[in-house]
């Protein structure tokens, strides 16, 4: 991985995470212990899942660009049905309240978004690669008009 795909990384899970733990002593606040521990197992579920995500998505655009977005849908697709198979798994559970997993689960996910978008727009991304073979236009040569001429 790129280190710029790790700094991407970061600057989306870190204000997760930290979205996490506030939700964390709220849900601690209004709840109690089992609110805490929603919280927390909703924020380790949306930094995994998300942050797993991620990680197939990059490796996927280097070695397969040309099914980049088609891989990112079947990626957020696959993302919700695992979702609902940890819930289906966790439906009865007395281990977590579930009300405050729904919001926190709900509330990182729209942080990991929002910090993932302004991650990519503050990101300096090349969209050219540059070629290093055309000649230097400082030397004082000219480059060859492509254009048709007629």
């Amino acid at each position: 991985m790129r280190s710029d795909d790790v700094r991407s990384l970061l600057k989306a899970a870190v204000p997760t995470a930290a979205a996490g733990a506030i939700a964390a002593v709220i849900s601690a606040f209004v709840v109690g212990g089992k609110g805490a521990v929603g919280a927390v197992v909703a924020t380790v579920v949306v930094i995994l899942f998300m942050g797993l995500g991620f990680v197939v998505l990059q490796r996927t655009a280097k070695s397969l660009p040309h099914l980049f977005q088609a891989m990112g849908l079947m990626l957020y697709a696959a993302q919700i049905l695992l979702l609902f198979v940890f819930l289906a798994v966790f439906k009865n559970t007395t281990l977590f309240h579930p009300r405050a997993f729904a919001i926190t689960l709900v509330a990182t996910t729209l942080v990991w978004i929002g910090a993932q978008t302004r991650a990519h727009m503050k990101a300096k991304i090349l969209y050219v690669e540059p070629d290093s073979t055309k000649p230097d236009s400082t030397k004082g040569e000219k480059p060859e008009n492509p254009g048709s001429k007629s």
